[in-house]
C-alpha cells in the first residue's frame, strides 16, 4: 500500500470530525406521525387457559389486522391468522388462531427453552413496556409450547455487529398450544407482576408488535406493518411498534426468594514441589447461596445475590488468536446477562466501558463472589441501572514461587451506575455511566462517561460518547486528553437506497476502563462505510441485497504513525428462501511495532505489511431442518498466506433431537521464513429434549493449538420458571502429553456437580 493511500485513509478521521461538527449545528428533531393508540379490552374473570382460544371472551375481541412483512411486504397473508389480546387484574393474555391449509407442513423442531432459531412455526409478541421506543420484552412460542423470552435493546439495531438481544432475560409466564387438522392454536398468559411499566392515573401506555412465522413458506406476518428496509430485525424494532393502552391496570410488587444448594466432587492434577511429575488430588464441593428479587415499584426492581455461583453455565467456546489483540469471550453467566443492556456503554463491536467478565474471573480462574446487589428500572424520566459486587481475594502459586500459595488478586469491590433518558424526540437519548473497581490493597479505578444518541432527521442518527478514567499511579489529569475516550458516529439506519456510517474515535494513553474491554489503547481511529441497498420486490428471487465500501484506519497518538488501515468493498444478499451471503475483499496495511506469537514456534516479526484477502460467508436457509453456515478467509497474511474455513452444519432432527458441529481450520504459511501454523477447533453439540421441562445436552470441543479436549454434559429439569435441577459433568483432557516436561497428565481436571434452585413467591 503506497504512502499516499495510507495518509488519505488516515486523514478521513479529521475530515469526518469536521463534517460531524457542521451537521450537529444543523440538528433538527424529526416530526413523527403515529397511529392512534389501541385500547386493550379488560375482561372480568379468567380465560380458560387450555390453548384453544374459542371461548366467548375471545369472540368479543377484534383480531389485529396483520400484513406480510416478508417475502412481499404489505401483501395479504397466505394463511388465515387471527391474533387477539386482552387482560384482567392478574394477567395479560395473547391468543393465536393460526390456520394452515396444509397442517402436515407445520414445523416443530424444538422444545428447548429460549430457542431463537427460525426452523419452527412461531407466534410472538414484543412489549415496549415503558414505551421508550428503544427497548422491548419478547415472548414467543412454537407448536411444542416451548417458551422463548428475551429483551431487545438499541431499537433492534445491529450496529457494529452486536446482536441487539439479551437471550438470558427470563420471567414468569405460561403458554398452551394445540395442533390439529386446521392448524395450530395458542394462548399466552403473562402475569402483570412479570412486567415493569409506568402507571399514570391507572393507565399504562406500551408499544406492541405481534408476528407469526411460517417457515415452510418463508413468510412472516406482523401487526403493525413494518417496512423491511430497516434491516433484518425490523419486525422487532420498538420504535415501529403500535401504541396500546391498558386502563385500570394494577401494578404488582412481587417478592421472589431463590435459594440454591450445590454439591459435587472435583478432581485435578497439580505439579509436585520438586516439579518432576503431576499428582492427582480431589475434593468435595458443597455450596449454598441464593437470590432475592423485590419489585420496589411497578417499574423498579431490586435483586440481591449471596455467594453467587455459576456451576450450571456452559463452558466457553475455544478460540484461536491470529491477531495481536486480546480475545473477547461473551458473558454466559445469567445474573450478569439479565437486564445487561441497561448497563451498556458501547465503544464499538464488543468494546464497552462495562464488561461483566472482569467480575469473578481472573486470567481464566474463577474468583469467589461474596454477593452483590442490582437495581434496574425507571425513576421518573430516567432509565436506571445500578450494580455493586464484592469478590474474595484469590490465592495461588505464582511464576516466581510455584511451591507456595501467594496473593494473586486482592478482594475487590465492583460498582456501576448507568442512567439514560429521552430528549428532544422519542428516538433520542442522553445518558451517563460511572464505574468503580476498588481493591483492599488500596488500588482503585474510576471511570465516568457521558453519551447521547440523537435522531436528527429521517433515519439518520448521531452517536456521541465522552469518557475519562482515573486510577492508581496514573497522572489523572481531568482536563487532559490522556485519560479520555471520545467516539463519534453518524449512521443512516436504512437498508434501502443510500446508507452510510461515518465514525471517529480517540483513546488516550492513560484511558483504562477497569471493568471494561478495549482491543487497543492510545490511538486515533476512523471507521466508515458507504452502501446502496435494494429491496427488489415481488417478482425477484432476492429479498434484499446491497453493495458497500468500507474504509478504516488507526494511528498511534504520540508518533502519528499508522497502526493499521484497510479498504473493504463487498456485496451482501438475502434471497426470499432466506439464503444469506456476504462477499468482501480487503486491501489492508499493518504496522507491527513489536513481534507477537501465534504459537511457540511461529511469530510475526516487527515490520510493515500490506495484504490482499477475501472473505466469503454463506448460510443456507435456516428455515429447513438441516442448514449450514460457511465462512472462508483466503489471501495474504502479513508476510505469508492464510487459508481459514469455518463450517457449522446444524440438523434439527425433530422437536426432541438436535445436532450441530462447528469445525474451524486455520493454515498460515510463511514460505520465506519456512514456518507454518496449523490450528483445528472442533465442537460437537447434541441436544435431547424429552419435554419442554427436561433437556439433556453434551458439548465436546477440541483445540489443536493448545492440545486439549474439553467436555461439558448437562441435564436440566425446569418444570417452571425459577425451579431448576442441574446435573453437570465437566472434563478437560490433554492430547499431547509430551509437549512439556514433566509429561502432562491425561486428565487435567474433572468434576460432577448437582445444583438445585427453588423460587418462593411472596
Amino acid at each position: 500500500m503506497n504512502s499516499n493511500l495510507i495518509h488519505k485513509i488516515n486523514g478521513i478521521g479529521e475530515k469526518v470530525n469536521s463534517i460531524l461538527f457542521v451537521l450537529l449545528l444543523c440538528f433538527a428533531s424529526s416530526v413523527i406521525i403515529a397511529s392512534e393508540p389501541i385500547q386493550i379490552l379488560k375482561i372480568n374473570g379468567n380465560i380458560d387457559f387450555d390453548g384453544l382460544p374459542f371461548e366467548e371472551a375471545w369472540e368479543q375481541i377484534k383480531p389485529f389486522p396483520v400484513v406480510v412483512y416478508i417475502p412481499n411486504f404489505g401483501a395479504e397473508p397466505s394463511e388465515k391468522t387471527e391474533i387477539r389480546m386482552c387482560y384482567n387484574d392478574q394477567f395479560v393474555y395473547l391468543s393465536g388462531r393460526l390456520y394452515d391449509n396444509n397442517p402436515s407442513r407445520i414445523r416443530n423442531t424444538s422444545k428447548q427453552r429460549d430457542d431463537f432459531g427460525g426452523n419452527s412455526d412461531a407466534l410472538g409478541i414484543i412489549l415496549d413496556s415503558f414505551n421508550d421506543k428503544e427497548n422491548g420484552l419478547v415472548f414467543s412460542t412454537t407448536p411444542s409450547g416451548q417458551r422463548t423470552d428475551y429483551s431487545v435493546f438499541n431499537d433492534a439495531n445491529a450496529f457494529g455487529g452486536n446482536m441487539p438481544f439479551n437471550m438470558s432475560w427470563n420471567t414468569f409466564w405460561d403458554v398452551k398450544t394445540i395442533t390439529n387438522e386446521e392448524g395450530w392454536f395458542v394462548e399466552f398468559r403473562i402475569p402483570i407482576s412479570s412486567l415493569r411499566f409506568q402507571n399514570i392515573d391507572g393507565v399504562a401506555t406500551m408499544g406492541m408488535i405481534v408476528w407469526r412465522w411460517i417457515p415452510h413458506k418463508n413468510e412472516n406476518v406482523t401487526f403493525p406493518g413494518i417496512d423491511p428496509k430497516y434491516g433484518d430485525f425490523a419486525f422487532l424494532k420498538p420504535s415501529k411498534a403500535q401504541e396500546i393502552i391498558f386502563k385500570d391496570i394494577k401494578p404488582k410488587k412481587p417478592i421472589y426468594i431463590t435459594p440454591y444448594a450445590l454439591a459435587g466432587w472435583e478432581q485435578f492434577n497439580e505439579l509436585n514441589n520438586a516439579e518432576t511429575s503431576y499428582e492427582e488430588e480431589s475434593k468435595p464441593i458443597l455450596k449454598f447461596g441464593g437470590d432475592f428479587k423485590y419489585g420496589i415499584t411497578s417499574n423498579l426492581t431490586l435483586d440481591v445475590t449471596v455467594n453467587t455461583d455459576f456451576a450450571q453455565v456452559e463452558v466457553d467456546d475455544q478460540q484461536v488468536n491470529l491477531t495481536r489483540y486480546s480475545l473477547f469471550f461473551p458473558e454466559k453467566r445469567q445474573f450478569f446477562q439479565e437486564r445487561s443492556s441497561i448497563f451498556s456503554y458501547n465503544l464499538g463491536g464488543p468494546q464497552d466501558i462495562f464488561y461483566s467478565r472482569k467480575i469473578g474471573l481472573h486470567e481464566g480462574e474463577e474468583v469467589q463472589i461474596y454477593g452483590g446487589v442490582r437495581l434496574v428500572g425507571r425513576v421518573g424520566a430516567w432509565d436506571l441501572g445500578f450494580m455493586d459486587m464484592q469478590t474474595a481475594a484469590l490465592y495461588g502459586t505464582s511464576e516466581l514461587d510455584s511451591n507456595q500459595d501467594s496473593l494473586l488478586l486482592s478482594s475487590e469491590n465492583f460498582g456501576v451506575l448507568r442512567m439514560r433518558r429521552q430528549v428532544i424526540n422519542e428516538n433520542s437519548y442522553v445518558g451517563a455511566i460511572f464505574t468503580s473497581r476498588i481493591g483492599t490493597d488500596g488500588s482503585y479505578n474510576y471511570v465516568y462517561g457521558l453519551d447521547g444518541i440523537f435522531r436528527l432527521f429521517g433515519d439518520d442518527y448521531l452517536d456521541i460518547k465522552w469518557a475519562q478514567s482515573f486510577e492508581t499511579d496514573a497522572t489523572n489529569k481531568a482536563f487532559s486528553m490522556d485519560p479520555t475516550k471520545i467516539r463519534l458516529s453518524w449512521q443512516r439506519r436504512n437498508d434501502k437506497g443510500f446508507g452510510y456510517t461515518l465514525g471517529i474515535s480517540h483513546s488516550g494513553a492513560d484511558f483504562n476502563p477497569g471493568i471494561g474491554f478495549e482491543f487497543l489503547d492510545n490511538y486515533k481511529g476512523t471507521w466508515n462505510r458507504l452502501q446502496w441497498g435494494w429491496l427488489p420486490g415481488m417478482e425477484s428471487k432476492l429479498q434484499s441485497h446491497k453493495v458497500y465500501l468500507g474504509f478504516r484506519g488507526n494511528k498511534w497518538n504520540e508518533s502519528g504513525i499508522i497502526e493499521s488501515a484497510a479498504i473493504e468493498p463487498g456485496w451482501t444478499l438475502q434471497t426470499k428462501k432466506l439464503l444469506q451471503g456476504d462477499f468482501k475483499i480487503t486491501y489492508g496495511y499493518e504496522n507491527v511495532e513489536e513481534e507477537f506469537e501465534l504459537s511457540d514456534e511461529v511469530s510475526i516479526p516487527a515490520g510493515q505489511y500490506k495484504y490482499l484477502s477475501t472473505n466469503i460467508s454463506l448460510t443456507s436457509p435456516m428455515t429447513r431442518p438441516f442448514f449450514i453456515n460457511n465462512i472462508i478467509d483466503v489471501g495474504q497474511f502479513y508476510d505469508g498466506s492464510r487459508f481459514s474455513i469455518m463450517l457449522i452444519p446444524t440438523w434439527k432432527v425433530s422437536s426432541s433431537l438436535n445436532f450441530s458441529i462447528d469445525y474451524q481450520y486455520n493454515n498460515i504459511r510463511f514460505t520465506d521464513r519456512n514456518q507454518q501454523f496449523i490450528a483445528h477447533i472442533g465442537r460437537f453439540k447434541v441436544l435431547y429434549m424429552l419435554s419442554t421441562a427436561f433437556t439433556a445436552s453434551a458439548f465436546i470441543q477440541y483445540n489443536s493449538a493448545i492440545n486439549t479436549i474439553s467436555s461439558n454434559i448437562r441435564l436440566r429439569y425446569n418444570p417452571r420458571e425459577g425451579n431448576d435441577l442441574y446435573i453437570v459433568f465437566n472434563e478437560g483432557r490433554n492430547t499431547d502429553l509430551e509437549r512439556e516436561i514433566p509429561e502432562l497428565p491425561t486428565i487435567s481436571n474433572r468434576n460432577i456437580l448437582i445444583k438445585y434452585t427453588y423460587t418462593f413467591g411472596l
